[in-house]
């Protein structure tokens, strides 16, 4: 199937042998699980989950499920994933070994809150922004 033409993640799973359509749906559990709030959708042709921005994405490679928590997700669980191969932004998860459901449970829940926390300082930043503005427009000078 043409990755730009896959609607959504049950089609996506869909598209694989049975072996590997368990294992994608219990990725996909697990990370629902974990993040009940995100949204979830097919982009870059993968499975996307999306909370306050990108929070993770996992799809089927030839040798492996690839999980895609994003550099900070990596790099905060590196030592965790000491037995993966790794990428900047990704984990292999080889189709020869059991998935550690945990640990993507683990990295799912604190790109959670890495989200929710880069969000909340975007809106405070903007908030002090729009003080300062409204202080100059004012004639005065806002200090933080």
């Amino acid at each position: 199937m043409d990755p730009k033409t896959i609607p959504d993640v049950d089609a996506y799973i869909a598209q694989y042998p049975p072996d590997i359509q368990a294992r994608l749906r219990a990725m996909r559990q697990t990370i629902k699980a974990n993040a009940p709030e995100a949204a979830e959708k097919i982009s870059w042709g993968m499975a996307t989950y999306v909370q306050q921005g990108n929070l993770v994405h996992f799809a089927a490679q030839k040798h492996h499920i690839g999980f895609y928590p994003g550099a900070s997700g990596v790099e905060a669980f590196a030592g965790k994933f000491a037995g993966f191969k790794t990428t900047k932004g990704g984990i292999q998860l080889p189709n020869s070994q059991p998935l550690p459901l945990n640990l993507v449970a683990e990295v799912v829940r604190w790109r959670v809150e890495e989200n929710t926390r880069l969000a909340a300082e975007k809106a405070q930043a903007k908030r002090e922004k729009a003080a300062r503005a409204r202080a100059e427009a004012r004639g005065g000078v806002h200090k933080k």
